[in-house]
């Protein structure tokens, strides 16, 4: 497996459009740390950013070794917007060159409805072209926050390079089995992984909305922090099934501890039960 570092870690946890750190800045601590890559959002680089710019910042990257893992082009994916979160899949080639010129592989989309799928077939379709694959992230309100009906959407979408970001916490928050028997039902699908930690709490100081059940209360806490995502079985069942993917800190630090502290302290911690390239 391979370490890759998000730059959400330099965004405050309810504000996705600007960033606490300058890109340099971030992935020269990510390259110190031993990550393998950066995980690019719209905080940073997005399709609204001049081309000149992306260039510049990817030669940056080069420079330091470090590959950008997936692309999070705009903001309305990130922030699961309703009407605008899946309009990326109705009009892909800019998110595509965009990870094009990131030298990515890989592109996050948002899907909120049924009539979204059809849309995602014609962005996979566009993206193979470009050998560029699109996954969805397990994530709240949207089509992804059950087990059964992100694999249900993989199988209807039915093309090989549109797979799903395993993520453990929002499974949690939606009251779904994030162990075992997850991974192993989600293993053909998986593109990335992300990894955030959090502790379920009645009295929580954050709640975020679901479809399956409501308002759920919890609190964040460092990745590091014993008592949340039990993070070693993760780490053992990602082994267990061959995965040789990217394993991302996807975690907003903002409130938590400042983001050096974030990236320099997650990468030690997963180091110790795990081993990544």
């Amino acid at each position: 497996m391979k370490l890759s570092a998000s730059l959400r870690i330099a965004e405050t946890f309810l504000n996705k459009r600007s960033s606490a750190m300058e890109l340099q800045e971030f992935a020269k601590i990510a390259k110190r740390s031993g990550y393998s890559a950066v995980c690019m959002r719209a905080s940073q680089l997005g399709i609204q950013t001049q081309l000149e710019e992306v260039r510049e910042k990817k030669e940056i990257l080069s420079t330091l070794g470090l590959a950008v893992s997936m692309v999070t082009g705009d903001f309305p994916i990130p922030e699961n917007h309703d009407q605008k979160g899946p309009e990326a899949l109705r009009n892909i080639d800019p998110y595509l060159d965009l990870a094009e010129t990131l030298g990515c592989d890989l592109l996050r989309i948002c899907m909120k409805s049924e009539d979204d799928i059809r849309w995602a077939q014609v962005a996979a379709d566009a993206a193979k072209e470009r050998h560029i694959s699109i996954a969805h992230q397990c994530h709240t309100k949207s089509l992804f926050e059950r087990v059964d009906d992100a694999i249900q959407v993989i199988k209807l979408v039915g093309r090989s390079n549109f797979g799903i970001i395993y993520e453990p916490a929002n499974l949690e928050l939606c009251g779904q089995d994030y162990g075992r028997r997850t991974i192993e039902s989600l293993q053909p699908y998986i593109k990335n992984v992300y990894l955030q930690n959090q502790v379920l709490d009645v009295a929580g100081i954050d709640t975020i909305d679901t479809w399956a059940r409501g308002g759920v209360a919890f609190n964040q806490i460092p990745m590091w922090q014993s008592g949340g995502v039990d993070f070693p079985l993760i780490i053992d069942v990602l082994n267990d099934i061959g995965y040789s993917g990217y394993v991302t800190v996807h975690q907003a630090f903002g409130g938590i501890s400042g983001a050096e502290q974030a990236i320099v302290n997650s990468a030690r911690y997963l180091r110790s039960i795990g081993e990544f390239e």
